[in-house]
């Protein structure tokens, strides 16, 4: 299990991470079905898992079974208690899919982006093996290769007997053959191992101890090495496999068959290095959800929320073409920083509904109209939104400008801690997004934000000048300086005409 959120740039930052062998293939290519031992063991881990999901409110989920619940007889039966342990669907997808999600969360790393790599990803009942040429996919097989599948299949002793190393080795030959001829041999620049085998593989290689196998991220081997380390680990027994430095206990006892593959794979393709990279499915699976836009909705305003917030900022005399400007800038702003205030969607809802509606207070008077905003956010009505969301609205109104919050303001301390500190983080968010939407007309385009150690810059994409703009920004930045803590660098980009975003239309 990951759970992760994704940044303009891409970049991933785990917010929670679990795993445990449970072996599913064990039973299932033995016996034909995940036996009861095995299944009550897999509920369990997805209800904890699934507890250690719930305070993240995340937006988007996808989970998913592959090679050995494929193969199961009684899939259906699996596939119905996972969805009562875990909350939702859980898919069985295809080798091919799973290839895809495998690459996509491999060429996330810059590095793999350029040459032709072969990836090889090592599972228990399958082993995926994909082309990369410059980043993009150019060809995947999925063969029955898995190590446990291997271990089940030809090792029947400890340790293994020559007769059954030479059929592993020669099985493995022949399910390689074809991808083999499609992929060509010897022009190849790098292999890339990104499952378990491969992480202890490196591990035994570099003499790296199993509790800090995170290091072995990035690690490269030679193809020697490997030959090397398979010949020294076919004639131990479970015992002493269990020794050797980077090998766990249970990994022990499927090593044999996991190293033989990477090995015979890189002489087949004739590849001379292998590295290691800890991306995965997993991985892919969250690249892939964000690619398709899941959770964006989690962050702004549903159509009727929308529609309502329209309504009233339109009903007290708000030109709403500058209202949903600075909404997108707030948003830009939200999504942007995200690594830095850490808050949950919801907050990104309340933040554009603030943009919309922080001017009402106009209406009343143009003196202290912040003041007014929250008197009128507070007591008109808001259909589809909570009464906390309507408070929060409120008190984001008032204070995007002047003073900041003080304990005298009742308004602020009547909230709840956590309530407080969202409001905090995102006061210089609203303040530098009605800044950018200080023109009539409109002058930024789009707002993006990259965030690199102690400095913030927010690049600002425009084609007429933005001498207003960066004043009014300016004058924002030493309040997001003390909330953030973090310095601001503001890079005006001009860009053609043909690139400028009406955000009234």
């Amino acid at each position: 299990m990951m759970a992760a959120e994704v940044n303009a740039h891409g970049e991933l930052r785990q917010l929670a991470e679990d795993r445990q062998v449970t072996r599913i293939g064990e039973s299932v290519f033995a016996n034909g079905e995940v036996n009861a031992e095995t299944l009550e063991l897999v509920m369990s881990v997805l209800e904890r898992m699934r507890k250690a999901i719930a305070p993240l409110e995340v937006a988007g989920m996808r989970a998913v079974a592959t090679s050995a619940v494929r193969d199961a007889r009684n899939q259906q039966e699996f596939l119905r208690r996972a969805k009562a342990a875990l909350g939702t669907e859980v898919e069985i997808i295809s080798g091919q899919e799973e290839a895809r999600l495998i690459h996509h969360g491999v060429v996330a790393e810059p590095a793999f982006t350029r040459g032709r790599q072969l990836l090889i990803d090592i599972g228990g009942g399958s082993a995926e093996f994909i082309l990369n040429q410059d980043g993009a996919l150019h060809g995947a097989y999925s063969k029955p290769l898995g190590a446990v599948r291997l271990w089940q299949n030809f090792i029947h002793s400890d340790p293994a007997t020559p007769l059954e190393l030479l059929q592993l080795e020669q099985y493995i030959d022949d399910k390689i053959g074809e991808a083999v001829t499609e992929f060509g041999s010897g022009d190849i620049d790098l292999a890339i191992g990104t499952s378990a085998s491969a992480s202890a593989a490196v591990c035994a290689i570099k003499a790296i101890p199993r509790e800090n196998r995170d290091a072995a991220a990035g690690a490269r081997v030679n193809r020697e090495d490997l030959e090397l380390l398979y010949r020294r680990l076919a004639p131990l027994s479970l015992g002493e496999r269990r020794k050797i430095t980077g090998i766990g206990p249970r990994r022990a006892e499927i090593i044999v068959p996991g190293v033989a593959l990477l090995a015979r794979a890189l002489t087949r393709f004739g590849v001379d290095q292998l590295v290691y990279s800890s991306a995965g499915v997993r991985d892919g699976i969250i690249l892939d959800l964000d690619a398709r836009g899941v959770g964006i909705a989690r962050l702004t305003l549903t159509e009727e929320q929308r529609g309502v917030v329209e309504g009233v900022a339109q009903k007290f005399g708000v030109d709403l073409n500058r209202a949903r400007r600075t909404a997108r800038f707030a948003l830009d702003l939200y999504v942007g920083l995200e690594q830095l205030h850490v808050l949950p969607p919801r907050f990104g809802r309340i933040l554009e509904a603030a943009a919309y509606l922080r001017n009402v207070g106009h209406h009343i008077s143009a003196t202290k109209h912040h003041k007014h905003s929250h008197y009128i956010v507070s007591g008109v009505e808001l259909p589809s939104f909570t009464e906390n969301e309507q408070r929060l609205i409120a008190v984001l109104c008032r204070y995007h400008r002047k003073s900041m919050p003080v304990n005298s303001h009742a308004e602020f301390t009547s909230l709840s801690e956590a309530d407080r500190k969202a409001v905090l983080l995102l006061i210089p968010l609203i303040r530098i997004a009605d800044a950018c939407g200080r023109s009539e007309e409109e002058r930024i385009s789009k707002l993006l934000c990259r965030y690199d150690g102690g400095t913030v810059t927010m690049e600002l994409r425009h084609k007429r000048p933005l001498d207003l703009e960066l004043w009014a920004i300016g004058v924002t930045l030493p309040i997001f300086r003390d909330v953030y803590h973090r310095e601001v660098t503001l890079l005006p980009v001009t860009v053609p005409a043909h690139e400028i975003v009406d955000a009234g239309h």
